[in-house]
């Protein structure tokens, strides 16, 4: 091999270098893939659907309700919930419906007929949701562990904003 010939693979190589931090660069700090295990966010989310995940969107924006977001649970366990309560809100649930600041919240990705359990932040020690702190549900309020089991979710358990479900390929979707 001549110097140019060196000289082209070295060029290359580089490239390939910068390509693969680049990359590596994005999955751990901007997007991730995740799976879903499980059937607590029925009937928005699927056994083994899998998920592209935001990780950068709350460095730049606010958590709001109704985000479906990617959380820490256990340090080796990621949930996948919906944001219902924000910070400085009380929570309620009664009679199968929640209720924010006492005011009914409109949950239209539900499956009709849901049966559970009344329930008051007090249950878990708390009057309102406190700064950084976040209240969150599956979808399949019947059969998920969430924050009436676990308790609130802090802002540093949140790992990024589900976005997009990609598979199966059928079923693309944008959140």
């Amino acid at each position: 091999m001549d110097w140019l010939g060196i000289k082209e693979f070295l060029k290359d190589s580089l490239k390939l270098i910068i390509f693969l931090f680049v990359l590596l660069f994005i999955m751990v700090y901007v997007f991730s893939v995740t799976q879903v295990v499980g059937n607590s966010m029925s009937p928005t989310l699927h056994e083994d659907e899998v998920l592209f995940l935001n990780k950068a969107q709350y460095r730049f924006f606010d958590i709001q309700r109704g985000d479906i977001v990617s959380l820490e649970y256990a340090d080796t366990k990621y949930l996948i919930k919906r944001i219902i309560g924000l910070p400085g809100e009380s929570v309620e649930i009664k009679q199968n419906q929640v209720y924010i600041n006492g005011e009914l919240l409109e949950e239209t990705y539900l499956k009709d007929g849901l049966v559970y359990p009344d329930f008051s932040l007090e249950n878990i020690g708390y009057q309102t949701i406190p700064e950084n702190m976040y209240f969150v549900l599956g979808d399949n309020r019947e059969d998920s562990m969430d924050s009436r089991e676990i308790g609130l979710v802090s802002k540093d358990q949140i790992k990024g904003k589900i976005f997009m479900r990609f598979w199966p390929i059928n079923k693309i979707k944008f959140f």
